[in-house]
């Protein structure tokens, strides 16, 4: 069936309204990294621009490299994300790198499969697909457990079991979200599914369920919903997700083994830490970062096995 974003789930109707092994591999690729400071540019003249790509030149040429990121917040929210690391690997590597924000999760999957994004920062189902199709190498992981929580107002005592949100409304985001997909798994029957709501942002499906009242569940992951003050007492749980190695960044072929070492080694570094800061805060465990091996992501593309352009 076809989703609003585009995307296509085939085992489900879907109605939308660290690691010390890792660390000696990638400090044996290559020499350490250089020890820079950074300080994002005060001003957007000096930013890396993505008008060269509308005007002709290609993402993926070798004149740039395109970072990119799932369609998890807006635009304004993924530049100020994101952009601040593509200007300090850039500053490390000494190429271009610019952040491109997708718009939607058709976009977001087509331009993936398609090769066109070279350095990439999203959830463990997605890493684990380029590593197998695409010749990607994960980098650095979100350091602690990526769960997502299904959660209700604590007022409301209909819902004791995540098989009762059949034909309810759930605030979450677009298949293929990890989140959504691991809990759509948990409705084998066609007929019986939730009817996802989509929303830009962690933020706002906690709210559709907290304070809007316009879901009767929502899909957050845990780490974000320990930071939503006074959470405990407004919504409960009622379904976890088994736990999953975190999200991580991957590079893919165009970047060569030596600058995939100098990325990896510059993101987890203290030099690193304002360029990360929104990036941490958004998505972060309290935990930091950790070297991330693609072992840890082995299989984990099974997520992703009924939805359309990801079939093996």
């Amino acid at each position: 069936m076809t989703t609003a974003a585009g995307v296509i789930s085939l085992g489900a109707m879907v109605f939308v309204m660290g690691a010390s092994a890792a660390e000696q591999n990638v400090r044996e690729k290559t020499p350490t990294a250089r020890k820079t400071s950074f300080t994002p540019p005060e001003t957007a003249a000096s930013r890396p621009s993505l008008e060269g790509i509308a005007r002709g030149m290609p993402a993926g040429s070798d004149n740039i490299l395109v970072f990119s990121a799932p369609p998890r917040e807006t635009e304004e929210e993924g530049i100020r994300t994101y952009q601040p690391i593509a200007e300090y690997l850039s500053h490390i590597i000494g190429k271009t790198i610019v952040y491109k924000h997708p718009g939607d999760w058709l976009t977001y999957q087509t331009q993936m499969q398609r090769g066109s994004y070279d350095l990439v920062f999203d959830g463990p189902h997605f890493n684990s697909w380029r590593i197998s199709n695409l010749q990607h190498s994960t980098l650095v992981k979100i350091a602690g457990e990526h769960v997502f929580a299904v959660v209700v107002r604590k007022d409301d005592n209909r819902i004791t079991d995540i098989k009762q949100l059949a034909g309810q409304r759930v605030c979450g985001m677009n298949p293929p979200n990890l989140g959504t997909l691991a809990v759509l798994g948990q409705f084998d029957n066609p007929a019986r599914q939730p009817l996802i709501m989509n929303n830009v942002g962690w933020t706002k499906a906690y709210e559709g369920v907290a304070f809007e009242k316009k879901c009767t569940a929502a899909i957050v992951p845990m780490a974000n919903l320990k930071k939503f003050s006074n959470s405990e007492n407004v919504v409960r749980i009622v379904y976890k997700t088994k736990v999953l190695p975190n999200q991580a960044f991957s590079a893919g072929p165009r970047i060569s083994t030596a600058d995939q070492a100098r990325i990896a080694a510059a993101l987890i570094s203290q030099e690193g830490s304002p360029a990360m800061a929104q990036l941490i805060s958004a998505h972060g465990t309290g935990k930091g970062l950790a070297y991330a091996s693609k072992d840890d992501y082995a299989g984990l593309d099974v997520y992703l096995k009924d939805t359309w352009g990801y079939g093996r």
